[in-house]
């Protein structure tokens, strides 16, 4: 039953969002009673929370095993190309939500990004920060010349695109007036990897437009 009841309220959270979810349509979805869902997780934060613990695990291992993967290509480019990979790569794992994050997982994590849910934001910042440094940090090192501020920003704007993406699949669809399929995964992380791999390059930003 606990197994049934995270995956309801996952189902539930990554398309309607957390605060329009409520613990009896948790139940409802996992066909349990509500005493279930607070026997087991107390809370709906508690059972959201389990859900981030379930997921950040497997996703931070699957980018680190790749990244340094990556960090060993002696091409620069080929590197660039490889570290951003390791970094989309997890997100669209979907054979086993548990093994890599899964498309449903990154729909729940931009929805709760959208809602500004507070419990959300310091399980992302402590789970997780870590690793969105070591890549920043490999970028650096393969991009030497462009400031790290600048990069930070470069990622962030990565990992908005994945979001997107991820979410959206059909937009592509539609403004492609059907000549691309959003739901193509391997056709959205090569788009992915070759956007950002050309923004990360781009030359730094001059102060004086910033100032």
């Amino acid at each position: 039953m606990r197994e049934a009841i995270l995956a309801a309220a996952e189902e539930l959270f990554s398309t309607y969002g957390f605060n329009a979810v409520s613990v009896r349509d948790i139940a409802q979805a996992a066909g349990a009673n509500p005493g279930s869902v607070t026997y087991h997780f107390k809370t709906k934060d508690g059972l959201l929370l389990e859900i981030y613990r379930r997921h950040c695990g497997p996703m931070n291992r699957r980018r680190s095993e790749l990244l340094a993967a990556a960090r060993r290509v002696r091409d620069v480019q080929d590197r660039l190309e490889a570290i951003v990979r390791a970094y989309v790569l997890p997100a669209f794992t979907s054979g086993s939500d548990l093994a890599g994050g899964g498309t449903r997982f990154t729909r729940l994590r931009a929805i709760m990004s959208a809602e500004g849910n507070e419990v959300v934001r310091k399980i992302i910042a402590q789970t997780f920060d870590d690793t969105s440094h070591a890549f920043i940090d490999a970028i650096h090192d393969s991009l030497p010349h462009i400031p790290r501020t600048d990069l930070v920003w470069r990622g962030h704007f990565l990992l908005g695109a994945l979001y997107y993406t991820l979410v959206t699949p059909e937009r592509v669809s539609r403004l492609s007036r059907g000549s691309a399929e959003g739901t193509d995964a391997g056709h959205a992380i090569e788009e992915l990897v070759r956007a950002t791999v050309a923004a990360l390059q781009a030359p730094p930003l001059d102060p004086a437009i910033s100032a």
